[in-house]
């Protein structure tokens, strides 16, 4: 425990106080963790290797695959349509609510920092136009968004977790879904609601009885429309989940199974997805296809090195046995797995600031123990999930984009973000356990 807490501390100064990058801090903690634990040299190096090349081999293609089709919404202006598309449909009166649906939707493909620096004027314009407070705003579409980029496959973390769970994608997905929009409401609309006048009461009293801006939101003939940019988005998701269905009733021998098998494949869904939205999205290039996939690439990079150098980081946790020993030390206080790993998701997000990292490594901790306390998989990895969204510190460049562009004071930050997403995550974690009561029931949990 020791050696464990020791690698958690030097692994937050690398990255906090010295500003290290992420991959370096990771792989530099991991053999700094195996010598300290008097682990064989071979083995130290093995491990490094095999978790790194482990997690990538599972998610390592769906990654860079969802990036290059969020590049592509992101450069059609389907994301902002997505937005104005809720919006009208929802009505300005609920418009935080339309911000925090928007918030989910858009974190499935595009990436936290981009998606709030692209939807925050919007928030602000309505703000203005309504007389809603603009902290509802930024508190509904951050919350929404950390929400969708936690829990939803196909963004990397929980796409990493379901593979080190070795959990079932599509069941993943749609009860991802069932604990992800609860939670997006209670953290980032109904909170917001409930705490606007006591945090931000100098925001307060402006609301305007009668707004009509649907000419303002109105959609752009330069953007794809926000129906085609949710359906591009909902297609891998729904391939994934037929194929998903079609294991459980048709006979995986038969053309129809084999079928629904290779395209339900999270792989082939995703690329399915990618070359869709190439031919759909055509029209609405304002540069090469090319450019645009090499771009995302280059995102896609960095990635996939942190994402693998987590897996390393929870690969040598457990060959040190601190993994085993805290799964039995939770366990002899009669601490649920799913308990566990929310709250060690938890820990590592507040302490070094990536939810990415910390999904990926508490999913590496506790795997080696889902068949042995009989859990769910499914349950397990969502609350993994849940543990990743809340408790945004200094340390996490999310917060400072809040923080930069909303406006807000570092205290404001605080209330209307990192308390938040707390909010949320716990919310998610409440529903978890509501479906563990009913695992032995429920589809596609066990």
């Amino acid at each position: 425990m020791v050696i464990f807490l020791s690698g958690i501390i030097l692994l937050m100064l690398l990255i906090i106080k010295f500003k290290v990058n992420p991959f370096l801090a990771l792989i530099l903690t991991s053999l700094v963790i195996g010598v300290a634990a008097g682990l064989p040299v071979p083995k130290i190096l093995s491990s490094v290797s095999s978790g790194f090349g482990g997690t990538l081999g599972g998610i390592g293609i769906v990654i860079a695959l969802g990036i290059m089709l969020g590049e592509l919404l992101y450069q059609t202006g389907g994301t902002e349509e997505i937005a104005s598309l809720a919006l009208r449909k929802i009505g300005v009166k609920n418009s935080p609510l339309a911000m925090a649906l928007t918030g989910v939707i858009v974190a499935i493909p595009v990436y936290f920092d981009a998606a709030f620096v692209i939807l925050v004027n919007l928030a602000r314009q309505l703000s203005e136009k309504t007389g809603i407070p603009l902290a509802r705003f930024v508190t509904a579409l951050g919350v929404g968004l950390i929400i969708g980029h936690c829990i939803i496959i196909p963004t990397p973390g929980p796409m990493a977790v379901a593979g080190a769970l070795n959990a079932s994608v599509g069941s993943f997905v749609l009860y991802s879904i069932i604990v992800a929009v609860p939670a997006a409401l209670v953290g980032g609309v109904l909170y917001s609601k409930l705490t606007i006048k006591h945090f931000f009461p100098e925001q307060c009293g402006h609301e305007k009885a009668d707004v009509d801006v649907s000419d303002d939101y109105g959609r752009s003939s330069e953007h794809c429309s926000g129906t085609l940019a949710i359906l591009l988005i909902l297609l891998p998701i729904i391939l994934i989940l037929i194929g998903t269905v079609a294991g459980a009733v048709l006979d995986k021998e038969s053309t129809l199974g084999m079928i629904c098998a290779f395209i339900g494949d999270k792989n082939v869904a995703l690329f399915l997805g990618v070359v869709v939205a190439l031919l759909a999205l055509k029209k609405y290039f304002k540069s090469p296809a090319e450019e645009m996939i090499t771009d995302a690439a280059s995102q896609a990079g960095m990635v996939l090195l942190i994402t693998g150098a987590g897996g390393s980081f929870g690969a040598l946790i457990n060959a040190t046995g601190i993994g085993d020993y805290i799964v039995a030390t939770m366990h002899d206080f009669n601490v649920p797995l799913i308990i566990l790993g929310f709250t060690l998701s938890q820990i590592l997000r507040a302490a070094q600031g990536s939810a990415t990292v910390a999904l990926v490594t508490t999913a590496a901790i506790v795997a080696p123990s889902i068949e042995s306390m009989g859990a769910s998989p499914i349950l397990v990895g969502l609350a993994i999930c849940c543990g990743g969204v809340g408790l945004s510190l200094p340390n996490d460049s999310g917060f400072w984009v809040i923080n930069r562009f909303s406006g807000f004071t570092f205290p404001q930050t605080m209330k209307a973000w990192t308390i938040g997403g707390f909010v949320a995550g716990l919310t998610g974690l409440v529903i978890i356990l509501i479906l563990s009561m009913f695992q032995n029931v429920l589809p596609g949990l066990m």
